[in-house]
């Protein structure tokens, strides 16, 4: 079994930052893929970012110069920094391991407002 537990969401103004952490617990010998993935109220689960086990990272279209997935395979962590936030981010991240089977952690809400 493996868990995962995010940290370092919250609320920030339009333009602020804020750092998402996510480690990975448990049984495991290798993680492929990491990565984080956003729900906001009425609507679907989506992708932010993923990064792999090699480092290739692929971003949504709608964070790309905003944000920076990294990983510390030896940690089995992966960070987001967000940067330039904007309302329409306001959302609960998850965080997402590819460990033979999809697992995901418990979410953390981040909120942009003024």
């Amino acid at each position: 079994q493996v868990q995962l537990v995010e940290s370092g969401g919250g609320s920030v103004q339009p333009g602020g930052s804020l750092r998402l952490s996510c480690i990975a617990s448990g049984t495991i010998f290798s993680i492929n893929a990491m990565g984080w993935y956003r729900q906001a109220p009425g609507k679907q689960r989506e992708l932010v970012a993923t990064i792999t086990s090699g480092g290739r990272i692929n971003y949504a279209a709608f964070v790309k110069g905003r944000f920076t997935i990294s990983r510390i395979n030896t940690k089995n962590t992966v960070y987001l920094q967000m940067n330039s936030l904007k309302p329409e981010d306001t959302a609960v991240y998850y965080c997402n391991a590819e460990v033979g089977k999809d697992y995901w952690g418990q979410g953390a809400q981040v909120t942009v407002s003024s």
